[in-house]
């Protein structure tokens, strides 16, 4: 078993988190959230979808509301006060250009020193991954470039004060780890209780592990690789 490196988050001041879906942060990236907030780092998330989709016998009308809310407060439970959802299709999200001008906005706007999202591998070590996890991931790499470039998305400078700039780091969860993120029982006692809000999700999934046990497994293993006793494993790549 590989060691991993633990991730320095000394030059951190400011993190912006882009998922596809509600729940997406809540599979171990919210415990290292609340380690961050709890050190003071501002944490922002993007979610592309409101996840409307995801519950097969109720109507997405009624379910994107629902999934948001839960959203909402899986955010207060880590100390995030700033959460975005865009309305992008669930289960149609397109690595596409007006996705990474969606995504490349938020950056410009948000401008932070650190990007965490999702792997866009189809092996994602628990499965084959979610097709609006793969284009979302891939968009996000490309929108960490556009932001920084001064000639793509004019509008969003000329128009909007929005500066180009770069995210200096890129970490991407479930991803080829080479490094790991430290987080104390309480952060992870905290990204347990996250993953819990999303109750009606979680209910229409009756073979779904208890969050306690899934979280917990997630960050002891990583912990274990990188020498500590909880941690949660990312692939840091440094873009700036």
């Amino acid at each position: 078993m590989d060691t991993l490196e633990l991730f320095d988050p000394a030059e951190i001041r400011r993190v912006l988190c882009i998922v596809a879906h509600p729940d997406d942060m809540e599979y171990g990236g919210s415990a290292a959230v609340a380690e961050w907030t709890s050190r003071g780092i501002e944490v922002s998330y993007l979610l592309l979808t409101a996840g409307e989709a995801g519950i097969r016998d109720r109507d997405p009308a009624e379910v994107g509301p629902l999934r948001a809310d839960e959203q909402r407060a899986a955010c207060d439970a880590v100390g995030v006060e700033e959460l975005t959802i865009l309305d992008l299709p669930d289960g149609l999200v397109e690595h596409s250009i007006e996705t990474r001008r969606l995504i490349a906005r938020e950056i410009r706007r948000v401008r932070p020193d650190a990007i965490l999202t999702m792997t866009w591998n189809l092996d994602a070590g628990w499965g084959l991954n979610h097709a609006d996890h793969r284009a979302t991931g891939l968009s996000v790499v490309d929108a960490i470039r556009d932001a920084d470039n001064p000639w793509l998305f004019r509008e969003q400078i000329t128009g909007e004060g929005l500066d180009a700039c770069i995210a200096p780091w890129l970490l991407v969860m479930m991803h080829d780890p080479g490094h790991a993120i430290e987080v104390s029982q309480q952060s992870m006692e905290r990204g347990i209780r996250s993953l819990e809000a999303h109750r009606a999700y979680l209910a229409a999934l009756p073979d779904h592990p208890a969050p306690s046990d899934l979280i917990t497994g997630v960050l002891t293993g990583g912990g274990e690789r990188a020498g500590v006793p909880y941690a949660l494993p990312v692939h840091a790549y440094r873009m700036g």
